[in-house]
């Protein structure tokens, strides 16, 4: 089998487990039967045989590939995924990333059919660097370009943490020129060297927290958040419940007139340009400061024309 079939095999366990949660070996060989097809797809010389030594051995590998781990559970008498919050999110968006890797991949002769957006790679080639950079406490040196300088600056920094906002990724890093914690896009980063300077991770420095009341890549920068609270149309509401604005919204009133809700967040340029984004079909009601904001960047947009 090639591995192509093989990690077909680990993909289709792993997500048996995620829909079937303590599935039983022979529900397991039931599922891997009924999608020999689709097996045979990424691997056109692939037999069928999954025995229990072979799902062993599969667990194992997917252990080691992907570094998920699967258990038996004796008084459910079945297998199951053990991951705790954070890992289960890093899980759903590898889980997320297969599928479309597969489904691209089958559809090589179906182009009439699939329309990707025609953008560039946003510098994604330096995340394995990067990440390796993080975890052993590299310096890191490279090129970076801002959008309103036409300048080439050459950076030194201590990277702490990788972060991502509508498809592009972010380098936190604490910059070695002012001590300061800043974010650094991957798109517009060159030429970058991980040097073998070493440095001590801040003690009191975490990522989760740093952000943890804002919206998109820009940073609090001392301001405490506020309770937001948003009227949508009832159309866009149900757009706003499948794909929540934050992970603390909280919905007050949901009814064929309105959709309602509450955050707690941070006022950012990124969020007031979301919010922006929404137009008409959105009505700020508190606070006052972000009413004013608001008004004053369609006053200024209206004047534009």
């Amino acid at each position: 089998m090639s591995k192509r079939g093989y990690i077909s095999r680990y993909l289709l366990i792993l997500k048996k487990l995620k829909v079937n949660p303590y599935s039983s070996y022979e529900a397991l060989k039931a599922y891997m039967e009924n999608q020999f097809e689709y097996m045979q797809m990424q691997d056109d010389h692939l037999q069928i045989g999954f025995s229990k030594r072979t799902l062993q051995r599969d667990l194992k590998e997917i252990r080691n590939l992907f570094g998920i781990d699967i258990e038996y559970s004796k008084p459910y008498r079945g297998y199951f995924i053990t991951q705790n919050e954070n890992e289960n999110m890093n899980f759903q968006r590898m889980m997320e990333a297969f599928d479309m890797f597969n489904s691209l991949n089958l559809a090589q002769d179906l182009t009439p059919f699939i329309h990707l957006e025609n953008r560039k790679p946003q510098g994604t080639e330096n995340l394995y660097g990067l990440l390796h950079a993080i975890k052993n406490r590299f310096n890191i040196k490279f090129t970076y370009h801002k959008f309103w300088d036409e300048e080439f600056s050459q950076r030194t920094v201590e990277p702490l943490a990788l972060k991502e906002f509508k498809n592009r990724w972010y380098i936190i890093a604490k910059d070695c020129k002012d001590d300061t914690i800043k974010s650094f896009a991957l798109d517009r980063l060159s030429n970058l060297e991980i040097t073998n300077q070493t440095f001590l991770y801040p003690a009191n420095y975490s990522i989760e927290e740093s952000y943890r009341y804002c919206f998109g890549i820009e940073s609090p920068n001392g301001k405490e958040p506020q309770d937001i609270i948003l009227s949508f149309d009832p159309l866009q509401g149900k757009y706003i419940k499948t794909l929540p604005l934050h992970h603390t919204q909280e919905v007050l009133v949901d009814n064929e007139e309105e959709m309602k809700i509450k955050l707690k967040l941070c006022l950012t340029h990124d969020f007031l340009m979301e919010l922006l984004s929404f137009g008409d079909n959105l009505a700020v009601i508190e606070p006052k400061s972000l009413i004013k904001k608001i008004k004053q960047a369609y006053k200024s947009a209206y004047h534009l024309y």
